[in-house]
């Protein structure tokens, strides 16, 4: 058994800043306490910050734990793997305490809807089979209507 608290200093991730728009931070707490069946995070928006379009092979859940923030799911239009279009299907404003669900496959960004406070949340990534790897697949886009290419 691992005891962890998600505030404390340390257990930083490191991420690939061309995944977000702006200031992002992470803590790993799958890592301490040794999880095997989702990868679990704590993820720091910060200005606005939010995600790249990106979809997931796993479902994940994303758990809101300050501020402001919103969830936006993507339609794919057409076949093809880079340079399609998008259609915003829902946005979903997240504040502290709300729990979403995001089904694999699925189209989506989060983030920060305060250009001056920080939106955090947990995010379990629940792995698509036993001792499977999580993969996400990053894009760059306008948010509105176009996919230009996987990051």
């Amino acid at each position: 058994m691992k005891k962890s608290n998600i505030y404390s200093i340390g257990n930083k991730r490191a991420i690939n800043p061309n995944w977000f728009t702006n200031k992002v931070h992470m803590k790993d707490i799958s890592s301490i306490i040794k999880s095997k069946d989702q990868n679990i995070y704590h993820v720091y928006f910060d200005n606005g910050a939010k995600t790249k379009i990106h979809c997931h092979n796993g479902n994940q859940v994303l758990i809101a734990t300050k501020g402001k923030g919103s969830l936006e799911i993507f339609k794919k239009i057409g076949n093809k793997k880079t340079n399609f279009k998008i259609k915003r299907a829902e946005r979903i404003s997240l504040k502290e305490g709300d729990v979403v669900h995001i089904s694999a496959k699925v189209l989506h960004t989060h983030g920060s809807v305060d250009k001056n406070k920080t939106f955090s949340h947990i995010a379990i990534n629940i792995l698509p089979k036993k001792n499977a790897e999580y993969k996400t697949t990053w894009y760059e886009s306008d948010f509105k209507s176009v996919v230009t290419k996987i990051i």
